[in-house]
């Protein structure tokens, strides 16, 4: 019993046998679990390639801008940033420009519309003033109408053409008659036939009027 402890080395534990070949180099030389290579799903080893890696691998292939072509490059886009600035500056002026024809349009058509319904409305307004130049409108319900068209005409900006003793102009005056005069040097308003209306800038009737001219001797 003796020898039997003395071949176990003192232990009661048997000894396993191990094959040939291994031993504690064998033990010692195994890679640990942190250095064993990875191994893919399906069983093989993959190969980890980290992004340095990477990027030497692929270094030499990678072709580098010059300073040249950088500098080309930012000018291309500068260029298209201020083509596209001068576009919206261009479109805005644009608009701009129709909205004022729009408004200068509108009151045009409108100063027109007013003028031809003052226009058609003349006819009555020369009887009026006929009446009330013979006195029929004094007293009478005419009268008050008579002032309340001109009130309204003249917020409209209507105005009489044509006053005897002013200098005669073909624009604003229809000469009816011509009557020679020493006293005048110029051409000059003799008497109104027939007022003349403006409205604004623009005429609806010219002045039929008597002219005196200047004579020869």
């Amino acid at each position: 019993m003796a020898k039997d402890k003395d071949n176990n080395n003192g232990s009661d534990e048997p000894v396993v046998p191990t094959e040939a070949g291994e031993g504690a180099e064998a033990t010692a030389s195994a890679p640990r679990p942190s250095q064993a290579e990875p191994h893919s799903e399906d069983g093989d080893t993959a190969s980890v390639e980290t992004a340095d890696d990477l990027i030497q691998a692929e270094g030499p292939d990678v072709e580098m801008l010059s300073d040249e072509e950088v500098a080309f490059i930012e000018q291309g886009e500068k260029d298209l940033v201020a083509e596209m600035r001068n576009d919206m500056l261009r479109a805005q002026a644009e608009l701009v420009n129709f909205r004022t024809r729009v408004e200068r349009d509108r009151v045009a058509n409108r100063e027109a519309v007013i003028a031809e319904v003052i226009r058609s409305l003349l006819p009555a307004i020369d009887d009026l003033a006929r009446a009330e130049k013979h006195g029929d409108l004094e007293g009478s319900p005419l009268e008050v109408v008579a002032k309340k068209i001109r009130t309204a005409f003249d917020r409209f900006g209507l105005r009489i053409v044509g006053e005897k003793g002013e200098a005669f102009d073909p624009n604003f005056h229809e000469a009816l008659v011509q009557v020679p005069s020493p006293d005048v040097k110029v051409n000059t308003v003799a008497d109104v036939i027939e007022p003349g209306y403006a409205l604004g800038d623009r005429l609806l009737r010219a002045a039929k009027v008597a002219v005196s001219v200047p004579s020869d001797s």
